[in-house]
C-alpha cells in the first residue's frame, strides 16, 4: 500500500462516506472542504432499504437509527381531487421482508452528515481540513498533487472528487459545461412538531402531485420535526443551495390545489430554495488516479430521493475495489465506474420520468392515476407494488473479488 494518502476534495455526504470506507480499510485518508465547517445544507432525505445495506457495510446502522424515523408508508396523493393514487407500506414486515430485512426510513440530512463525521473522527486514518478550495489537480502517474486556493499543494496516492455538482475536478477532467437546470425550484422547510395540526401530521411520507408542482412531507428526528418540499416549475432561479425563496410566489403556484395543501404551506413564513439540476449520464469517471463520486460523477434530480443513497454506494464500492486491485487506484477506479455507471444511470434518467409523472395535468394526470392506482379490492400484503422498484432498493452487494475479465 502506498505511503501517500488518498485524498478527498469535499466533504459532504458523499465525501465523508468514501474517507469512512476507506480509513476502515486502513488506508491514511485526508479530506478538504472548502467551507468554514463541515456541515449540510438542506433538510431531510429519504433512506431506501438499499442504502441500509451500506450503513451495515461502513457499521453506521445503530448510529443512523438514533437519528432516523420509520414511516408507515410512501402515499401519492392528486393535489386537485385529493383522491390516494398509491399507497406503499413501507413500515410492513412485508416490506423489510422482501428487502432483505433492511428498513425504509428518513432522516434530516445534517443527523446523517454528523453520523458520518462522527465516525470520521472517531478514525485515526482520517485527517479532516476546512478552508480549502480545490483549484485543480495532476496526476503524475506515481502519485497526483492537488493544487489549493492559495498556492497550497497536496500529494496523495490517488484523488477522489466529491465536490459536487459545480465540481472543479469534473470541470478539468470531463469539460463538459454546466449542469443541466430543470426548470424546477424546490423549496424546503423545517417545522417544529406543535406548528403541525394534528389532522396534517402523519407517519408517512406524503406526496401531493399537482399539475407542475408537487409537495412532500414526513416526520424528522424521531418525530420532533416535520420536512416540507414543495416544488413547481419557474423560470426564476439561483443557483446554489442556501437561498431564501418568495413564499407569495410559491403560494400562487398551489392556489387552485387541495385545502390540506394550502394549508401547511401557509405554516411557513420562511423557505430556502434551490434549482434542481442533473446532468446526461457518462461513462467514465475516471482517469488515471482521479476518479469521481456522487454528484460530482452523476448528479440527479430528487424525484427517486436517491442522491444520498447513490453516493455512499459508490463509495463503498469504490473503496471494496481499491482493496481487491490491491491499492492499484487506476485499475480499481476503472472496476468501480463499469460497476456503478448503468445504475446510476438508470436512476439519474427514472429522476426525470418520475418528475413528468408527478406533475402531470389534464388528461395524463388522470392515466397517470389510473395506471398507478392498485385496483378495486386489492390487498396491499398480498401485492404491495413493491416490484416495480426492486431493482433499486435490492441494492447491490459489497464486492468481494475483482470482476470478471
Amino acid at each position: 500500500m502506498s505511503r501517500r494518502p488518498l485524498l478527498v476534495l469535499g466533504g459532504g455526504i458523499g465525501g465523508l462516506a468514501a474517507a469512512l470506507a476507506f480509513a476502515r480499510k486502513g488506508v491514511a485518508v485526508r479530506v478538504f472542504e472548502q467551507g468554514a465547517e463541515f456541515r449540510e445544507i438542506g433538510a431531510g432525505i429519504q433512506l431506501g432499504p438499499n442504502v441500509y445495506r451500506m450503513f451495515e457495510a461502513l457499521g453506521l446502522t445503530g448510529a443512523i437509527e438514533g437519528y432516523s424515523v420509520h414511516p408507515d408508508n410512501l402515499v401519492m396523493m392528486d393535489a386537485i381531487t385529493g383522491e390516494e393514487v398509491i399507497r406503499i407500506p413501507v413500515g410492513s414486515p412485508v416490506f423489510t421482508e422482501r428487502f432483505g430485512g433492511y428498513p425504509y426510513g428518513v432522516i434530516h440530512r445534517g443527523d446523517l452528515h454528523q453520523v458520518l463525521l462522527q465516525a470520521c473522527r472517531a478514525e485515526k486514518n482520517v485527517e479532516l481540513n476546512v478552508l480549502k478550495q480545490g483549484e485543480h489537480c495532476e496526476d503524475l502517474g506515481d502519485r497526483v498533487v492537488l493544487h489549493l486556493e492559495g498556492g497550497r499543494r497536496e500529494e496523495g496516492s490517488a484523488l477522489v472528487g466529491a465536490d459536487g455538482l459545480w465540481s472543479r475536478v469534473r470541470a478539468q477532467m470531463l469539460g463538459d459545461g454546466r449542469p443541466r437546470v430543470s426548470g424546477h425550484i424546490a423549496y424546503r422547510a423545517v417545522l417544529q412538531r406543535a406548528e403541525v395540526p394534528d389532522d396534517l401530521w402523519q407517519n408517512n411520507v406524503v406526496l401531493w402531485a399537482g399539475p407542475k408542482t408537487h409537495l412532500v412531507h414526513y416526520p424528522l428526528r424521531r418525530g420532533e420535526l416535520y420536512n416540507l418540499v414543495a416544488v413547481f416549475h419557474s423560470d426564476r432561479y439561483e443557483e446554489g443551495w442556501d437561498v431564501y425563496g418568495d413564499p407569495e410566489e410559491l403560494r400562487g403556484k398551489f392556489a387552485h390545489e387541495r385545502p390540506e395543501v394550502r394549508r401547511l404551506l401557509e405554516k411557513i413564513n420562511v423557505w430556502k430554495m434551490w434549482v434542481l439540476c442533473d446532468r446526461e449520464p457518462i461513462r467514465h469517471y475516471s482517469k488515471g488516479r482521479v476518479t469521481l463520486l456522487g454528484d460530482a460523477a452523476h448528479p440527479m434530480l430528487q424525484y427517486l430521493a436517491q442522491g444520498a443513497n447513490m453516493a455512499i454506494e459508490d463509495a463503498v464500492v469504490m473503496a471494496a475495489y481499491a482493496e481487491l486491485a490491491r491499492w492499484d487506484f487506476e485499475q480499481a477506479f476503472r472496476w468501480y465506474e463499469d460497476e456503478r455507471y448503468l445504475r446510476n444511470a438508470r436512476v439519474q434518467t427514472t429522476a426525470r420520468y418520475y418528475g413528468d409523472i408527478y406533475h402531470a395535468a389534464g388528461v395524463v394526470r388522470e392515466v397517470r392515476n389510473w395506471f398507478l392506482a392498485p385496483g378495486p379490492g386489492a390487498d396491499p400484503n398480498v401485492n404491495p407494488g413493491f416490484e416495480g422498484i426492486a431493482w433499486l432498493y435490492d441494492g447491490i452487494r459489497v464486492p468481494t473479488q475483482p470482476p470478471p475479465r
